[in-house]
């Protein structure tokens, strides 16, 4: 007779952990729900520090250890949100033109306003946003332009400037749509127009920045100033095929607030 030593195995499953009327495996489903609102709120934390950052000492010298202190978090939860310094910049650059181009859309959808109403109202609704603001009074912003135009930064600057164009591009192509059905602009192109448009925008902010810092010098005259802005409005209109003199330089309280 052969006598079996093994023991016999229940197959009786084990019982399932209850906590509080929960099952673990429900709590391990909560754990993976996420707020989206306390989500975006951490998040822009470290865009928010890395933006001071970046505006204090430059792209260059910015360091993820110094984000994550400046925003009072840990490591960990920085790489939560961000898996390099290149992912945070492009936050940084998503934050920085959505706010400088949140005014345009509603100006281009405008119905009360004409094609051309709606390009200068672009400009001069954004220098008179500005000059509201406390925090972009010339004298809080001038340190932080110094270094926000630096050489340091001239990836950030990159990447800016591609993304305002792609935000801006197809707002003035539906501007110039406009302008050239009802006969106020004369152009081959609205497509091709809005391209070479919005690089001059770009270029005039940049000129506009210089020229700021200049005059702060004392190194740029005001008559420098309003030839410069007379030169790139002229360039707008012949650009739109509009009479000359139809694009006005911007007001006098608006330019000496800006160039002094």
């Amino acid at each position: 007779m052969v006598v079996s030593l093994s023991r016999s195995v229940s197959r009786t499953p084990a019982p399932r952990l209850e906590i509080v009327g929960r099952s673990v495996y429900d709590f391990r489903d909560m754990a993976r729900t996420v707020n989206p609102v306390a989500y975006a709120a951490k998040r822009d934390a470290f865009v928010g520090a890395a933006v001071r950052l970046i505006q204090e000492k430059g792209y260059e010298q910015l360091s993820i250890q110094g984000v994550i202190e400046a925003a009072g978090a840990s490591r960990g939860a920085f790489f939560h949100y961000f898996d390099s310094k290149a992912a945070l910049l492009a936050a940084v650059v998503e934050r920085t033109v959505e706010t400088a181009t949140s005014t345009v859309a509603p100006i281009a959808a405008d119905p009360r306003l004409t094609a051309l109403e709606k390009l200068q109202e672009i400009f001069a609704g954004i220098a008179q946003w500005k000059r509201e603001q406390p925090e972009y009074q010339p004298e809080a912003v001038l340190e932080r332009l110094r270094t926000w135009y630096s050489d340091e930064n001239t990836i950030v600057l990159e990447r800016m400037r591609a993304a305002v164009a792609r935000r801006l591009t197809p707002l003035l192509v539906s501007i110039l749509r406009e302008g050239a059905a009802d006969g106020s602009f004369s152009l081959t192109s609205p497509e091709g127009t809005a391209g070479v448009f919005t690089a001059l925008i770009l270029g005039l902010n940049e000129v506009a920045i210089r020229l700021v810092l200049g005059r702060r010098d004392g190194t740029v005259a005001f008559e420098t100033v309003t030839a410069t802005l007379a030169a790139y409005f002229e360039a707008f209109e012949r650009i739109l095929g509009i009479p000359p003199t139809s694009w006005p330089l911007l007001d006098e309280p608006t330019l000496r607030f800006w160039f002094g």
